[in-house]
C-alpha cells in the first residue's frame, strides 16, 4: 500500500527543496514517484493530443513570418527525481533572454517543488545536501541559459541571437544540452473524431501543421480495447491502417483507435510525432443507406468532354442541431442521427462515391469546410472555395478537380450589398429603389452568388454558379428578383469571359448554375431560366402584397434547360417536400449524357421523412453528366 505522507514547511529554496527530495527517497527506499504531466494525465483520460516523439536532446523554436510570437518546446527528464514532461512557452522575439529563462527556471522549480507535496522530511539536519556544482551557478541558482559555440549569451533579443540562423546555439538546464532547432515540421493541433461508425473514412476532425508537408509526413493507425484498468495508455494497440485516412469495418466495433502522427517536408526534416486515441469505441454503420443505390450509376470517373456535375444542400449544423429542429423541424430523425459528426460522415462518403468533377454544395458550415471537406476532398485532386453568407458561419462552397480543370477566375458578391453598386445591378434597381419595404428586405438578406471559371485541359472553359436563395414562403417576389440580379451578374461575367480569354467562337464556354433555389418548377425562377423570360404580370411578383413588385419584367439570353428535370422531391420533410433543386446547363453548349436517378418514395418515407439515420439532410443530391456538344 502506497503511503501518503505531508510536508509541514515547503523550502523556498530550490537547492534545499531537490536536496530534499533526493535525500528522503535514499533514506525512506521510496518508491519512485508516479508523475503525470497535464498531457499524459489527460491522455489517460482518453481523447487527447500527445506529443510522442519530442527528442530529449532538442529545443523546438517556432517563428511564422509577420509574427512577433516565439514558441519554445523542449522536453526535460530528471530520472533522480522522476519528472518527464513537456514545456511550451510562448515569448516575443524582441524580449531579452533573461526573461523567458526566468520563466523557465520558474516551471521547472514548481516541479520540484510538487514532489514535496508527496513526501515528509526527516530533520533539518538531513535536508541540507547541496546541489552538484554543475546544476547551480555561483548565487545557488539553477542553471538555465542559452550558449553559442558554449559562450553564455546575455543581454539579447531571441531576435539578436537568431537572425534567421540557429547554428551551434544550444539551451542548458541543469546538466543537460539541448540542441536549438528553429521551424522544424510541427504539429500544432490534432484531435480525432468523437463519433466514428464502421463502414466509413475516419481522419483527424483537427489538424493544424507547421513547416509540414503532408506528402513526406508519416501517419499510422492503431486500433486497441480499452483495458480492465480503464487507463488506456495501457492498452495493446495493433496496427490496422496507414495515410491520413482510414477506412473502418465491421471488424473495428468496439475497438478504440490511435492515429499516430509524424511530420516532415520537401527538406528531409523530420519533427516530433503525435498521437491521439478516440474517445469513444468504433460504432456499428446503420447499414445499407440509398446513396449506396446510387452509386451504381456513378462508379467511373468521366473523361474528354465529360463532366460530372453534383448540387446538395448538405444541411448546416446551424439549422439541423438545435432545440427548434429537434422538436417542430425534424422530429422524426433521431437526435444522434442529426448531429453533425454522426451525419458529416453520410454525406462525404456519399459525395466520395459519385466519382464527381465539380462539385456544387450549399448550407456549408466554415468548420465542416475547413476541417473535413477540404481535406477528405483536397486528397481526392479537388479543389474547394467557400463563400460565407455573412456573419451566420454557412455558405456556398464548390469544389472541383484539378486533375481536369485549371481555375482562372473566382467570384463572390452578397446580393443585398450590391444593389446599388454594381453597374450591371443599374437598370433593375431603378425599377425597384422606391420600393422601400422591398429594398429593405432584400438588403437585409445574406444571400451569395459564387462564380468559378474553370478551363477544361481540352481548352474548353465552364463558368460554374451556385448559389442558396432566400427561403421564407411569402418570398416568391425576393427569390425571382435575386435570381433576376445573379444572371445580370453572370451574363457581365460572361461577356468579360470572352475578352479576356479572346474566346473567338463562344461554344468554348458554357454556363453551369447549381444550388438551392427554393423555387419549385411552377414559380418564375424555373421559367425565367427555361423560357427566358418573365412579364410584369407573373404572380410570383405579388407574393407579399405590401412588397408588391410593380412593372418589372425579367429575361435573360442563354438556352437553359434542367439537367435532371423537374424532380417530384429534392427536398423532403414532414412539413413539406418539393422540387427546389437544380442543375442548370446551357443546351446550345452541353447535353446530358444521364442524371443518377433519386430515391424512391418508399426510401425517402421510410423513416417518416429526411433528414434520417441513412439521409444526412432534408435535401437530395443531384447528379448529372454533361458534356460538351461537337462542334
Amino acid at each position: 500500500m502506497r503511503k501518503h505522507v505531508w510536508v509541514k514547511e515547503i523550502p523556498t529554496n530550490t537547492r534545499d527543496a531537490v536536496s530534499l527530495v533526493v535525500m528522503l527517497r535514499s533514506v525512506l527506499k521510496l518508491k519512485p514517484f508516479e508523475f503525470i504531466c497535464n498531457q499524459t494525465r489527460a491522455a489517460a483520460a482518453s481523447n487527447c493530443q500527445r506529443k510522442i516523439g519530442m527528442t530529449v536532446d532538442r529545443v523546438y523554436l517556432r517563428n511564422d513570418a509577420n509574427s512577433q510570437d516565439l514558441h519554445i518546446n523542449f522536453r526535460y527528464t530528471n530520472a533522480e527525481l522522476n519528472i518527464d514532461r513537456d514545456f511550451n512557452f510562448c515569448r516575443k522575439l524582441d524580449e531579452k533572454l533573461e526573461g523567458a529563462l526566468t520563466r523557465i527556471r520558474g516551471n521547472i522549480e514548481k516541479q520540484f517543488n510538487k514532489k514535496l507535496k508527496k513526501v515528509k522530511r526527516k530533520s533539518p539536519a538531513e535536508v541540507q545536501e547541496p546541489l552538484s556544482e554543475t546544476v547551480t551557478d555561483g548565487s545557488g541558482e539553477l542553471i538555465v541559459e542559452f550558449r553559442r559555440s558554449n559562450d553564455k549569451l546575455e543581454d539579447l533579443t531571441f531576435a539578436e541571437i537568431l537572425n534567421n540562423n540557429s547554428a551551434n546555439l544550444t539551451l542548458h538546464i541543469l546538466d543537460k544540452t539541448y540542441n536549438v532547432v528553429l521551424n522544424q515540421p510541427w504539429i500544432v493541433n490534432l484531435v480525432l473524431p468523437t463519433c466514428i461508425m464502421a463502414g466509413f473514412a475516419v481522419y483527424p476532425s483537427k489538424l493544424e501543421m507547421k513547416y509540414t508537408d503532408k506528402a513526406f509526413c508519416k501517419a499510422e493507425w492503431f486500433k486497441g480495447k480499452m483495458p480492465p484498468s480503464g487507463n488506456v495508455q495501457h492498452a495493446n494497440w495493433s496496427k490496422c491502417g496507414e495515410g491520413f485516412f482510414y477506412e473502418t469495418s465491421n471488424e473495428d466495433v468496439g475497438h478504440l483507435l490511435k492515429f499516430v502522427l509524424t511530420p516532415g517536408n520537401a527538406a528531409g526534416n523530420v519533427g516530433p510525432a503525435v498521437e491521439h486515441i478516440s474517445k469513444n469505441e468504433v460504432q456499428a454503420g446503420p447499414g445499407q443507406c440509398p446513396f449506396e443505390t446510387r452509386h451504381l450509376f456513378t462508379q467511373t470517373r468521366l473523361q474528354d468532354d465529360s463532366f460530372r456535375v453534383v448540387s446538395y444542400n448538405i444541411l448546416a449544423d446551424l439549422y439541423a442541431d438545435s432545440d427548434y429542429s429537434r422538436s417542430y423541424l425534424f422530429p422524426y430523425c433521431p437526435a444522434y442521427a442529426l448531429k453533425v459528426e454522426y451525419r458529416k460522415q453520410l454525406y462525404i462518403k456519399e459525395l466520395l462515391g459519385y466519382n464527381a468533377d465539380i462539385i456544387c454544395l450549399q448550407e456549408v458550415d466554415k468548420k465542416i469546410f475547413e476541417y473535413d471537406l477540404k481535406p477528405v476532398l483536397e486528397d481526392q485532386n479537388f479543389k474547394g472555395i467557400i463563400a460565407e453568407k455573412g456573419s451566420c458561419g454557412e455558405g456556398i462552397a464548390t469544389f472541383f478537380r484539378t486533375d481536369r480543370f485549371d481555375l482562372l477566375e473566382s467570384y463572390s458578391i452578397n446580393i443585398g450589398e450590391q444593389l446599388n453598386t454594381l453597374e450591371a445591378f443599374k437598370d433593375l434597381w431603378q425599377k425597384i429603389q422606391s420600393n422601400k419595404k422591398l429594398v429593405e428586405r432584400i438588403w437585409n438578406r445574406s444571400t451569395t452568388l459564387q462564380l468559378n471559371l474553370l478551363k477544361m485541359k481540352n481548352e474548353r472553359y465552364i463558368l460554374v454558379a451556385n448559389t442558396h436563395l432566400y427561403f421564407h414562403p411569402d418570398a416568391d417576389h425576393i427569390r425571382l428578383l435575386q435570381f433576376g440580379f445573379s444572371m445580370l451578374y453572370l451574363e457581365d461575367i460572361y461577356k468579360k469571359t470572352l475578352q479576356k480569354f479572346n474566346l473567338e467562337n463562344e461554344k468554348q464556354l458554357a454556363i453551369v448554375f447549381c444550388g438551392d433555389f427554393n423555387s419549385v418548377p411552377e414559380c418564375g425562377i424555373y421559367r425565367l431560366m427555361t423560357e427566358r423570360f418573365v412579364d410584369k404580370d407573373f404572380i410570383d411578383w405579388s407574393s407579399n402584397a405590401e412588397e408588391a413588385v410593380q412593372d418589372v419584367s425579367l429575361g435573360q439570353p442563354f438556352a437553359i434547360k434542367s439537367a435532371c428535370g423537374t424532380p417530384e422531391y429534392t427536398n423532403y420533410t414532414h412539413l413539406f417536400a418539393a422540387c427546389l433543386d437544380y442543375i442548370f446547363y446551357q443546351c446550345d453548349r452541353l447535353e446530358v449524357e444521364q442524371f443518377a436517378p433519386l430515391p424512391t418514395n418508399e426510401e425517402l418515407k421510410a423513416n417518416t421523412a429526411i433528414p434520417s439515420v441513412v439521409f444526412p439532410s432534408d435535401h437530395l443530391a443531384l447528379i448529372a453528366d454533361l458534356k460538351f456538344i461537337a462542334n
